[in-house]
């Protein structure tokens, strides 16, 4: 098979996976309480699919080379339109991808005003800037 054919059909796999990953992401991200665990899952399981898209992405600049192609494929009507749909996919995914740091956003400022609302309520601190423990109140008193 054709070394470029091969890369952009891999990108859309790519892709696909992508979005469903995204996806995944939107519903944590918009859920009344986050699982911090799965979303950190998340978000490896999207930075391998991004580097394993930025792989294909380079082995496809140098299948077009030796090609001697070049990107949007107008005389191949294959090759032009997988590319076509490549980016289609990559603009609906850079979409949600904004809207998904939007509902981060959402979350780090309610995780910032409940931790206002908490910090003057705060107990005494056990230890010191030197770390040794401070003196309670308890313990200072004579028996």
């Amino acid at each position: 098979m054709n070394p470029l054919l091969t890369a952009l059909d891999k990108m859309l796999e790519v892709l696909s996976s992508l979005a469903e990953v995204m996806e995944a992401e939107q519903q944590q991200l918009s859920a009344g309480r986050i699982n911090g665990s799965l979303l950190q899952r998340i978000t490896e399981d999207k930075s391998s699919l991004l580097s394993t898209l930025n792989y294909l992405d380079e082995m496809r600049c140098r299948a077009e080379k030796e090609a001697g192609l070049i990107a949007p494929y107008s005389a191949q009507a294959t090759l032009n339109q997988r590319w076509e749909t490549i980016q289609q996919r990559t603009m609906k995914l850079h979409d949600t991808n904004q809207h998904n740091g939007m509902l981060l956003n959402q979350q780090i400022t309610h995780n910032e005003q409940a931790l206002a609302l908490l910090k003057p309520h705060q107990s005494q601190a056990f230890y010191g800037p030197d770390g040794q423990a401070q003196p309670s109140a308890f313990s200072s008193r004579k028996l």
